[in-house]
């Protein structure tokens, strides 16, 4: 009966939830970290591929729901390019962003999430089944169909070496003595040298070193020889940082569908459509498709995404040459009395679905 009594009079102990403020904290830092870990996805290179993912996703056509808004869209473009996966819970009041979630599944379907939400004031947990939550995830693997990989986790690589050469190049041109040289000049008093040192020391792009005739010329005490400025800049070409920096460029735009000529400075007109259209239909479509199939299954109506029309990302002059071909041919197949059922089969057989 004593211990009893003991146990109720023990203070309880209070441990912070999984959703309060100081966990969100934490997951900003570790984001932080993991991208100077070799995830990089603070490079500027990184950001602009995201920033085309959100403005062709933003532009895109949607039907069928209007739950989808722009600014979703904006929202499921940089979640996906950054971390794989987007998860909005729905309520009454529209799509709200998931800042965290974890997943129970069966036969590797997602059957229940907890997610936490964003607020002002820290974030809360909800427990929902997994119709109620519009769940995005792209490059997926067999072991974990229920979670996405970004591009840079697929390619980490790549990432790493960039995030190593702008962390090396701005490290150099942070501390290497550029633009200082060494200058000699005649010997003076060793009082009046060491006043013109200190009075150079330190000054970036200026002379860095003060030193007399007779150094510079290995003790020869000949002030003709020898007086020409020594350049103690680091010669930044024999490491091959120019083009190191520019393939582990590439490696990423290719990582996120973009042409690496889209950032060539001699790109032309045609080379920025190519890459436009090599973006929308072989990037953003696909991954738009999967939205709109996962939008089908849990809103319950047919949805369709399309970022090619809002992109103009096709071909004008080729489409007005095959508009005006299949004007004249309905034209001459209705000339020659053909049946149009015959004129629809023929068009299958060159991939033309109607």
């Amino acid at each position: 009966m004593l211990g009893w009594f003991k146990n109720k009079l023990r203070p309880i102990e209070a441990r912070s939830g999984g959703s309060s403020y100081t966990t969100q904290v934490m997951t900003a830092r570790e984001g932080y970290i993991s991208g100077r870990r070799g995830v990089a996805e603070l490079t500027a290179t990184v950001q602009s591929c995201v920033s085309l993912w959100e403005g062709g996703f933003a532009m895109a056509d949607v039907t069928g729901t209007d739950l989808l808004t722009r600014q979703h869209m904006a929202m499921t473009a940089r979640s996906i390019a950054l971390n794989g996966e987007a998860v909005f819970l729905l309520t009454e009041m529209g799509l709200v962003p998931a800042t965290d979630w974890d997943v129970t599944t069966r036969n590797g379907r997602p059957r229940a999430y907890r997610v936490t939400l964003p607020e002002a004031t820290g974030g809360r947990s909800q427990t929902v089944l997994a119709e109620e939550v519009l769940h995005l995830r792209i490059g997926s693997e067999s072991i974990a169909p229920w979670s996405g990989s970004a591009p840079l986790r697929r390619s980490s690589l790549t990432g790493g070496m960039l995030h190593a050469v702008e962390a090396a190049l701005a490290e150099t041109f942070e501390s290497a003595p550029l633009g200082s040289q060494i200058v000699p000049l005649p010997d003076t008093g060793t009082d009046d040298m060491e006043t013109m040192r200190a009075a150079f020391k330190g000054r970036r792009g200026s002379t860095l070193v003060i030193e007399g005739v007779a150094q510079a010329t290995a003790a020869g005490m000949n002030p003709t020889i020898g007086q020409k400025p020594d350049q103690l800049s680091p010669d930044l070409s024999k490491s091959m940082t120019d083009e190191t920096l520019a393939a582990a460029r590439e490696g990423i735009l290719m990582a996120y569908g973009v042409l690496p000529s889209l950032a060539n400075r001699a790109v032309t007109g045609p080379a920025v459509r190519e890459a436009q259209r090599q973006l929308a239909i072989w990037t953003l479509q696909p991954i738009a498709a999967l939205l709109a199939d996962e939008a089908s299954d849990k809103l319950g109506v047919k949805v369709e995404i399309d970022t090619i029309r809002p992109l103009q990302a096709f071909d004008a002059g080729g489409r007005a040459r095959a508009l005006s071909a299949i004007i004249k041919t309905l034209a001459e197949a209705k000339a020659a009395d053909i049946d149009p059922a015959a004129v629809s089969g023929a068009m299958r057989m060159v991939d033309w679905e109607r």
